[in-house]
C-alpha cells in the first residue's frame, strides 16, 4: 500500500545545510536537521530518510569514525536515539535509508539532527553520487504514532541538494559514421568530466582538422562557459572514402578524434539509438524531458526511446510521456519514440521494451504494484503470452531484454512483434539472450541500449555501483529519419549493436544468382534479388554465398569472430605478433542471468623475473578503481563484471619473458610460462554462467583500425546458416552485426 498521507502538513520539516550546488564525486558534509511537527514523536515513532538506489557516493555506515560516509544522529535535548542503515526496505524507488529510533518521546519543534560524513571524528566526509541530478531530494517519512505506518512529508519540505560536473577532461568530437556524398550531416563537440557527465565549465577556442574537404567546415569554434556542447550543422563531402575530423586546442594538442566518416553512396545512411532508459518518475535520475534533451544536446542521438517500469507509470505521467515525445520527435533531425517498459516478473516472460509508432496509445501493464487505481484494468497485461496478445493489432515493436529482471523468451514469442534481442546495456553483455533465440530456431536481430537510470541516455557511464559497463547504442540503416521507416527496417532487423562507440560495421552477402528475401516474420517470399544486408532472411538454390564485410573502428581492432548461429567458424586477428613483450589479462563473466549476476574481482599479478615498463586499463569506467602498479614486478586490481569483461594489458622487458606469470585471484591462484602465453593464450574457468580469466600476447602497438573480409561461404541442402559477426577493439568497446538468415532448400 502507498504511504499514509494523514494530515500530511502537520508532520514537520526538515533543512539541510550547506545548502546549493555540489561537483559530483566530490567530498562534502551535511547537517540534516528535522523538526517535530505538531503530533511530537511518540516513543518508539520515528523517521526515515529515503534515497535513491543509484546513488553510488560513500557507502553510509554508522561504526567507522574516521573512514567515508561515516553518520551520526543525536536530537537536540540529547535523548536517547537508535538508528540503522538499510537498504531495499522502503518503498521503491527510495531503496536506500536510514531509519531512525526515538527511545524517548519528542515534542513540536524538538530536533533530530543527522549529520552525513560526519567530520568531527576524522572522517574525510560523503562522497557525492558522480552522475549529476538537479534535485537530489532526501525523502523524509514520520512514524509520529509508532505505527511503523510511515507519512512523508509534503514535497516542498523536503530538502534537496543538487549535483553538477566538474571540470572537463576528456574531449568527444562525434560525427556520422555513413552519409551519402553531398548529404548534409553535423559534428558536435563536448567535454566530459572524469565521471563522464558533460561539463559546462569549459571555456576555450577549438580548431578543427579534417583529412579531406568538408564544406562549411570552420577552422575554429567556442565553447564557452555555461555550454554543454557545440554543434557544427550544415556540413557535406562530396567524394566518396573514409575520413575524420581531428580536434585540437590553441597549443595544437590533439583533443579528440572523431568517428570514421564513411561517404558511400549507398541506399541507406546510418543512424544512431538509445531506447531503453528512465527517468526520476519511475527509477531514474532527473525528469523525462531532461532525460530527452540529453538524448538529443549532449549524447547527439539521432533516435531515443524513453522505458519506464510500467508499474510505476501512472495514467499522468503516461500522457505526459507521450505529450514530451511529440514535442521532441523531429522527423529528419531527432526521433523520440513513445512507450514503456513491460517488467513483468521471469517467471511470467520477463522485461520487454514496447514502443508505439504514434502517441496515444494504450498502455498494457504486467502489474499495478505501484499504482493505485483501476481505470482502464482491462489493459493489464499478467504475462508476455497476454501481452503479445494485446499488441497483435497495434503498431508496435517488442525487445526481449535483461535488467533488474531477466526476459525468458522461451516462455512466448511473437515473430511479428520481436524482431531483435537487446544483448548489451549498461547491465551487462547478454549474447546468451541471442544464443537462446537460436535454439528455439527464432529469426531476431541484435540491439544495444543503455538501460540507464543515472539520465544519459547514449552516454551512460556505469558510475561505482551495480551497472557493470558503458551502455550500448543501436546503429539502424535506414534510407531516411522518421519513424515509419525505422519500424520498417527494424522489422527487416536492418541493424547493429554495440557496446557505446560508433563503429562502423556493414554486413553483407551476395549470390551469383538471384536468391529469395523472405518477409521479416515468416516465410512468404516478397521478391528475388542477388545482394541482401544484414538481418534479412534469404532463400536459395545455390551452394554458396559471398560474405562481405567492412569494418571501419574507433579504435585499432583486436579480434574479429565469424559465427554461424552457436558456431564459431573462423577467429581473426587482424595483426602480426612482431614484438612479443605485451599481454593482456582479461576478467569477464557473469555468476547468473538475474539480479545476482555481479562478479566482483579482486586480482594480483607477480611476476619471477624481469620487471613491468607500464600498464593499460580496459573498459575500468571507475576512475578511481583503476589497476595499480605496486613495484616493479607486481600490479594489482579490483574490478566487477556483468556479462562483460575488464582487462589489464601489461607491457614487460626481455627478462620477463623467460620467467612466470603468476596471479591471484578471489578464485584460484594461476602461473603460467610467459613463453607458453607468447604460442598459445590460455583461459582457467571459474564457475558461474561464463566466469572466467584469460591470458593472450599482443602485439606492442595495434595499428589496423579498419578490416575487410571477403569470403565464400559454403551452404548445406536443407540447412538455414545465421551468419554473424562479432568485432572487439583494443579499447574494450564491442559490436555485434545482426545474423543474416541463409537457407539452402534441399
Amino acid at each position: 500500500m502507498p504511504y499514509h498521507d494523514y494530515k500530511i502538513e502537520s508532520m514537520g520539516s526538515a533543512t539541510i545545510t550547506p545548502k546549493g550546488s555540489f561537483e559530483a564525486g566530490s567530498w562534502q558534509a551535511f547537517k540534516l536537521i528535522y523538526k517535530v511537527g505538531k503530533f511530537g514523536l511518540d516513543d518508539w515513532g520515528g523517521i526515515s530518510i529515503g534515497l535513491r538506489p543509484h546513488f553510488d557516493g560513500s557507502k553510509l555506515q554508522k561504526t567507522e569514525p574516521k573512514k567515508e560516509g561515516y553518520i551520526t544522529v543525536e536530537t537536540s535535548n540529547n535523548d536517547p536515539i537508535e538508528f540503522e542503515i538499510e537498504s531495499r526496505r522502503l518503498i521503491r524507488p527510495r531503496m536506500k535509508s536510514i531509519f531512525i529510533r526515538c527511545l524517548r518521546f519528542l515534542k513540536e519543534n524538538d530536533e533530530i539532527i543527522i549529520r552525513l560524513g560526519d567530520k568531527r571524528f576524522g572522517s574525510p566526509g560523503l562522497r557525492m553520487q558522480t552522475f549529476c541530478e538537479k534535485i537530489f531530494d532526501f525523502k523524509i517519512l514520520v512514524d509520529p504514532f509508532a505505527t511503523q505506518d510511515y507519512i512523508p512529508l509534503p514535497k516542498n519540505k523536503n530538502p534537496f541538494i543538487s549535483i553538477v560536473p566538474t571540470d572537463g577532461k576528456n574531449w568527444k568530437l562525434v560525427a556520422p559514421s555513413l552519409k551519402r556524398p553531398n548529404n548534409s550531416f553535423r559534428i558536435s563537440i563536448k567535454c566530459e568530466d572524469q565521471w563522464g557527465n558533460p561539463s559546462n565549465k569549459i571555456n576555450s577556442e577549438l580548431f578543427l582538422f579534417s583529412n579531406t574537404k568538408i564544406v562549411n567546415l570552420p577552422k575554429s569554434v567556442f565553447l564557452k562557459t555555461g555550454k554543454f556542447s557545440k554543434v557544427i550543422d550544415g556540413l557535406k563531402i562530396k567524394e566518396e572514402g573514409s575520413f575524420h575530423v581531428i580536434l585540437k586546442n590553441k597549443e595544437g594538442k590533439v583533443l579528440a578524434k572523431s568517428n570514421q566518416i564513411v561517404i558511400e553512396n549507398k541506399k541507406f545512411e546510418h543512424f544512431w539509438s538509445d531506447m531503453h532508459g528512465q527517468s526520476k518518475e519511475t527509477i531514474g535520475t532527473n525528469s523525462a524531458e531532461d532525460y530527452f534533451d540529453f538524448g538529443r544536446n549532449k549524447s547527439f542521438l539521432d533516435i531515443c526511446g524513453h522505458q519506464g517500469n510500467d508499474f510505476q507509470i501512472t495514467d499522468k505521467f503516461w500522457k505526459d510521456l507521450n505529450n514530451l515525445t511529440k514535442k521532441f520527435n523531429e522527423t529528419g533531425r531527432f526521433l523520440a519514440l513513445p512507450g514503456y517498459e513491460w517488467s513483468g516478473n521471469t517467471a511470467v516472460g520477463g522485461d520487454h521494451n514496447v514502443w508505439y509508432i504514434k502517441e496515444g496509445r494504450p498502455i498494457y501493464r504486467s502489474s499495478r504494484a505501484l499504482i493505485y487505481d483501476d481505470t482502464d484494468i482491462q489493459n493489464d497485461a499478467h504475462t508476455s503470452k497476454e501481452l503479445i496478445e494485446k499488441l497483435k493489432n497495434e503498431n508496435a515493436m517488442v525487445v526481449a531484454h535483461v535488467g533488474g529482471r531477466y526476459a525468458d523468451i522461451t516462455y512466448a514469442y511473437n515473430a511479428k512483434l520481436e524482431p531483435s534481442v537487446e544483448i548489451h546495456s549498461a547491465w551487462g553483455t547478454f549474447e546468451w539472450m541471442l544464443e537462446d533465440a537460436f535454439r528455439e530456431n527464432y529469426r531476431v536481430g541484435v540491439v544495444a541500449a543503455s538501460d540507464g537510470h543515472k539520465g544519459r541516455p547514449g552516454a551512460s557511464y556505469p558510475g561505482d555501483s551495480l551497472f557493470g559497463s558503458y551502455g550500448g547504442l543501436t546503429c539502424h540503416l535506414l534510407k531516411k529519419l522518421d519513424r515509419k521507416t525505422l519500424f520498417k527496417e527494424f522489422r527487416s532487423r536492418h541493424h547493429y549493436a554495440t557496446t557505446g562507440a560508433r563503429i562502423y560495421l556493414n554486413v553483407d552477402a551476395s549470390f551469383e544468382k538471384k536468391a529469395k528475401l523472405l518477409k521479416d516474420h515468416n516465410d512468404e517470399v516478397e521478391h528475388e534479388k542477388k545482394d541482401f544486408l544484414m538481418g534479412d532472411a534469404i532463400k536459395t538454390n545455390e551452394s554458396f554465398f559471398n560474405l562481405n564485410v567492412d569494418i571501419k573502428g574507433t579504435s585499432p581492432l583486436e579480434n574479429i569472430k565469424i559465427f554461424d548461429g552457436l558456431k564459431l567458424i573462423e577467429n581473426i586477428n587482424p595483426f602480426e605478433i612482431s614484438t612479443k613483450k605485451r599481454f593482456r589479462i582479461t576478467c569477464s563473466g557473469q555468476h547468473y542471468r538475474g539480479r545476482s549476476r555481479l562478479v566482483q574481482w579482486a586480482c594480483e599479478t607477480i611476476l619471477t623475473r624481469g620487471k613491468i615498463l607500464k600498464i593499460k586499463d580496459i573498459n575500468f569506467w571507475n576512475p578511481k578503481r583503476k589497476p595499480k602498479i605496486i613495484n616493479e614486478k607486481k600490479i594489482q586490481w579490483k574490478t566487477v563484471t556483468t556479462g562483460g569483461f575488464s582487462a589489464c594489458d601489461i607491457w614487460l622487458d626481455e627478462k620477463a619473458l623467460n620467467g612466470l606469470l603468476k596471479i591471484k585471484t578471489n578464485f584460484k591462484n594461476i602461473e603460467v610460462k610467459l613463453k607458453d602465453i607468447i604460442e598459445k593464450e590460455k583461459t582457467f574457468q571459474f564457475g558461474g554462467m561464463d566466469i572466467k580469466l584469460n591470458i593472450k600476447c599482443l602485439p606492442d602497438k595495434l595499428n589496423n583500425s579498419s578490416y575487410s573480409i571477403k569470403k565464400k561461404m559454403n551452404l548445406r541442402k536443407g540447412n538455414e546458416s545465421r551468419i554473424y559477426i562479432k568485432v572487439t577493439q583494443e579499447d574494450g568497446h564491442q559490436a555485434w552485426s545482426s545474423p543474416l538468415y541463409i537457407k539452402r532448400d534441399k
